[in-house]
């Protein structure tokens, strides 16, 4: 008896974009792939006759519970292409104190009383990041725009959703990640509720400004500065770049970006030459 291989990444991709990243049937952006066929009559990996399903509706066409046709249909026709954006999905997020990492930086916040809100990450006066307290209920909020300044992803008081339209989003355990292109990650976040949200790596825009997030720095594109191992604690905002500035007590405060009118190139050129110089130093 052979072992059934696995899908292949460049397969597994289509099948989210033609899906909308969601289960067909509910649009639950937590998902499984499904054979709609079943692997033992066909053995094969066709992206046609692969489809996504929650765990739910997969468990139920498992036990002959969810006719194959309706799952066809719903292939036909997924949930998150007619709504452009997917289901709501909560996150279970608690307690009186979290942190947010971004790179090897941490913003940390304990003890929060109730009616607290906190932004360890604000950009042009927009809380990108932001912790609230209410009737001792943990909520998370964050937004990401792309270069025209579209959100792409929310999370609103916990419940997480996101604009379809994307080249690839990938959902796995607590890893989201979305990409641009081939090879491209626009944004890639680690939940671990009930306390940490982490943002490993890609890129966070706005109104032409633009962070880049690496395995350990935050590096401003616009004006080439770098930040590494930044940790603030109990500080009501962290990190908070262009205008206003804020008026409560802040970890760091950048101002004065230049915005369109700046050599996109040459800053990367000078981060991969910093990277470089970390790496000959042994410390990357």
């Amino acid at each position: 008896m052979s072992l059934r291989p696995p899908i292949p990444p460049e397969i597994k991709r289509e099948v989210r974009k033609r899906c909308g990243f969601g289960c067909v049937l509910c649009g639950m952006p937590l998902y499984e792939y499904e054979h709609m066929l079943e692997w033992s009559q066909v053995q094969r990996h066709v992206a046609e006759e692969i489809t996504l399903l929650c765990r739910l509706h997969h468990g139920e066409k498992t036990n002959r519970l969810l006719p194959v046709e309706v799952v066809a249909a719903a292939n036909s026709n997924p949930y998150n292409i007619r709504t452009g954006v997917s289901r709501q999905h909560f996150l279970h997020y608690s307690g009186q104190a979290v942190k947010l990492r971004v790179g090897d930086s941490c913003f940390e916040y304990t003890n929060l009383p109730n009616g607290a809100f906190v932004a360890p990450l604000v950009m042009d006066g927009l809380p990108i990041v932001g912790f609230r307290l209410d009737q001792d209920e943990l909520l998370l909020n964050f937004i990401a725009f792309n270069e025209i300044n579209k959100p792409i992803l929310q999370i609103v008081d916990n419940e997480l959703i996101y604009d379809t339209s994307q080249w690839d989003i990938e959902w796995i355990a607590q890893n989201l990640t979305i990409r641009e292109g081939r090879g491209r990650i626009l944004l890639e976040l680690i939940f671990s509720p009930p306390s940490e949200i982490v943002i490993a790596k890609g890129r966070l825009l706005r109104n032409g400004i633009e962070l880049l997030i690496g395995k350990n720095y935050i590096f401003n594109t616009n004006n080439s500065n770098f930040f590494g191992s930044i940790t603030t604690v109990n500080c009501q905002v962290g990190f908070a770049i262009g205008e206003p500035t804020p008026n409560v007590g802040a970890g760091i405060v950048i101002s004065g970006i230049s915005r369109y009118n700046f050599d996109r190139k040459a800053a990367r050129q000078f981060l991969r030459k910093c990277l470089n110089e970390q790496r000959m130093q042994g410390g990357v």
